[in-house]
């Protein structure tokens, strides 16, 4: 058995295994677009007698953690034919791009689970859910008036670029979001409606990306960067409320706007499990990132399929150095440390559910050490 890297005289190979597995068809006057996006991907596969049995995209993009970017490998397209099935190649596909990216630079990585046991065994965890909030007509009551205005855009008359500086502001206050590049936009917007905020002096601070048909609204993304921008925007979508009969949106967890609301009683709320992430060099990933305190903490880490960062870890003062006195450090898995320093599970709560296992004032420390941001993301790929 031999990984190799699929390139573009055999696309076809990949986009086949694609449709197969994942039961769409992509007609032949778009394949030629389908290709160019591709091209920026790398795509591992396993051959057998000159058919493609499994095959596994990376994507090289990256995300913010607060105001930090850092470089990070998207897993996506992972599929195997049928026949070829339970032979390990998965398992051989994501050995191979952990070492891939781990010589590449790659600090994370991310993927969309199709199953997050799976996944979970080989070191990505959750880190995002996403809510889905349902509303009625009769729950479009408007907050307090704002001094600001709403435009509408669409994808031919917004400014990416302007629209992009909302974005970054807002991703800032989260880990996890996608620095968006001018042609992610594109796949983005697609046909949605935008609306964005401005305030009284005319600065953009927040939009909505949406779609209304059928008598109702759909809100893909409700970026707002301040408390004005999220009252002007709400207030917006509420001007609806003699065109639609019900309106759902997708919203971070703990988004506030739904507990300002005046009316609570019909609001139907589910939370999706959406995201998983993984640090692929711990080291690096806790060199670069920037510690919210001075505590002195010691991190011995498991990690299985990336063994180079089976270590003890000291924290000191914002500086890392590995080290051979385990003593008194705390153990915990790959998975565990990536969820935490997310920020989707706290180290007290990853302590009580037996994740994190050591003395609970090295806890406590470690717990002051994580910037208190949410975890989150808009994307797919």
């Amino acid at each position: 058995m031999r990984i190799e890297r699929i390139t573009e005289d055999r696309f076809s190979d990949s986009l086949h295994l694609s449709e197969y597995a994942f039961q769409y068809k992509v007609p032949k006057e778009e394949r030629k677009e389908v290709f160019k996006k591709v091209s920026k991907h790398q795509i591992y596969g396993i051959y057998e007698d000159d058919i493609l049995a499994a095959k596994l995209h990376l994507i090289p993009l990256t995300t913010y953690l607060g105001e930090q970017m850092f470089k990070m490998g998207g897993i996506a397209g992972v599929a195997t034919y049928p026949e070829y099935r339970r032979r390990g190649y998965v398992n051989e596909l994501l050995t191979y791009t952990l070492e891939t990216m781990k010589a590449q630079g790659f600090t994370v990585s991310m993927l969309h689970p199709f199953d997050v046991s799976f996944y979970r065994k080989y070191g990505w965890e959750l880190f995002s859910n996403r809510l889905k909030t349902v509303l009625q007509q009769a729950d479009l009551v408007m907050l307090e008036p704002t001094n600001g205005t709403v435009k509408r855009y669409d994808s031919e008359t917004i400014n990416v670029e302007k629209l992009n500086q909302i974005y970054a502001r807002y991703a800032s206050q989260f880990s996890g979001l996608l620095v968006r590049e001018a042609d992610w936009w594109n796949g983005v917007l697609d046909d949605l409606r935008i609306a964005v905020y401005y305030d009284v002096e005319q600065n953009p601070t927040g939009y909505i990306l949406y779609e209304t048909k059928d008598n109702k609204m759909k809100v893909e993304e409700f970026v707002p960067v301040n408390f004005e921008a999220r009252r002007g925007l709400w207030n917006f979508i509420c001007q609806h409320d003699s065109m639609i009969s019900e309106l759902e949106m997708i919203t971070y967890e703990k988004e506030p706007l739904f507990f300002a609301l005046k009316k609570q009683k019909t609001v139907k709320r589910e939370v999706h499990p959406y995201f998983m992430a993984r640090i692929v060099d711990v080291e690096s990933f806790l060199t670069e990132f920037t510690f919210a305190g001075n505590e002195t903490v010691k991190l011995q880490i498991t990690d299985p399929y990336a063994t180079w960062n089976e270590n003890t870890y000291l924290v000191k003062n914002g500086t890392v150095n590995v080290t051979d006195d385990h003593e008194g450090a705390l153990q915990l898995s790959i998975n565990a440390i990536s969820t935490a320093l997310f920020g989707h599970q706290r180290p007290t709560e990853l302590f009580e559910a037996g994740m994190i296992t050591g003395d609970k004032n090295q806890v406590d420390a470690f717990e002051r050490i994580i910037p208190n941001r949410p975890a989150y993301m808009y994307d797919f790929f």
